[in-house]
């Protein structure tokens, strides 16, 4: 590893430990937006600021030229019962960096702004490289990747920096979540009375429960459909409910739309349904895309996600690629690897080489 990865890595590290000691749950991100301005003014790096998105372009930014975007979000969740060191405090030890947010996407995020640095000062690529620190990610929230793409000019290709073990998902599920109403007639559970909702719902829950879609996928399987939720709001053990409801929640793969998993419900369920959004898009990038194929070069693998990240919601070709392991994310004790982030910030340069020279 050369020096200037070296440094880089340094840097990002550094930062890393920043923002771990910052608190940015989805929409409270403010703090750790202002560290990334900070970071880019140390840098000598012009930046702007939507909400709490940051975003800088490459110094010889050309409109003519295609433009690759390098993505990750600093937004966290909100740490787990099971913590049994301060999530908000940064500590390495056996050479892994603890503390929340640092695997999922903090690691990813330092080290896609570590490789923007690298090609800030380059006159010498054909593409422009673009960076965005994104907000709200692990709500799917309406003030994150969605608000800041329209500043970000026309945008060719990307990476989304989440944690894959620098693996390629080339593919990530769609995620739809349906709210449910079974509809049906109070009555008297003694008398034999009513028409009882909760047992209209059942019989839909076991429709979704068995129900097969055929299309299945090499990279994602299988789409699903599970029941996650259900609840009737009669409290009184003999009144037969009147209404009932659930929560479905689908996993799409890329053969299938939105529009035909609904299809499905509208010609199987007695419930009435309702999508509480659809934006979130099952995806896939070719394997022929020349930023696949540079990363097939380097001896990366590639794979499905089962799992979403605002991939969803670019209207360009994206690779989900970075640093530290999903398993991690989410989880007690949350860690990432010091040589993760080296590693992943030479990954990185060598990936973005390929494609833009």
């Amino acid at each position: 590893m050369n020096n200037s990865v070296e440094q880089l890595s340094e840097k990002a590290i550094a930062l890393l430990k920043e923002l771990i000691s910052t608190p940015s749950f989805s929409k409270e991100e403010n703090d750790t937006a202002e560290l990334i301005t900070q970071f880019f003014t140390d840098n000598n790096v012009p930046f702007a600021r939507v909400g709490n998105n940051v975003y800088a372009k490459n110094l010889h930014y050309d409109v003519s030229k295609p433009s690759v975007l390098l993505n990750s979000h600093h937004d966290t969740v909100k740490p787990n019962k099971g913590y049994t060191l301060d999530p908000f405090t940064p500590v390495v030890k056996d050479g892994k960096l603890f503390g929340l947010g640092s695997n999922d996407a903090g690691g990813c995020l330092v080290s896609l702004m570590a490789t923007f640095l690298h090609f800030y000062n380059r006159k010498d690529i054909n593409h422009n490289v673009v960076f965005a620190a994104s907000a709200e990610e692990e709500i799917s929230g309406v003030n994150g990747i969605e608000l800041v793409l329209p500043y970000l000019g026309n945008i060719d290709f990307g990476i989304v920096g989440e944690p894959t073990k620098m693996e390629m998902a080339v593919a990530e599920r769609g995620l739809m979540v349906i709210d449910c109403t079974a509809q049906g007639r109070a009555g008297h559970a003694a008398r034999n009375e009513g028409e009882n909702a909760l047992y209209k719902a059942l019989e839909d829950i076991n429709w979704i429960r068995n129900y097969k879609f055929e299309k299945v996928s090499d990279l994602l399987g299988e789409s699903r459909m599970t029941v996650t939720v259900i609840e009737t709001e009669n409290k009184q053990h003999n009144v037969v409910p009147a209404q009932c409801k659930f929560v479905i929640d689908v996993r799409v793969n890329e053969l299938y739309t939105f529009e035909e998993i609904l299809d499905a419900l509208k010609n199987n369920l007695q419930s009435q349904y309702k999508p509480r959004t659809t934006r979130m898009k099952s995806t896939s990038i070719s394997l022929e895309h020349p930023l696949v194929k540079a990363g097939i070069a380097l001896g990366r693998g590639y794979y499905g996600s089962p799992t979403t990240s605002d991939k969803a919601l670019m209207p360009f070709p994206t690779l989900k690629m970075g640093p530290g392991d999903s398993a991690r994310s989410h989880t007690a004790d949350e860690y990432i690897y010091l040589d993760e982030i080296k590693n992943g910030i030479d990954l990185y340069i060598q990936l973005v080489e390929k494609v833009v020279k």
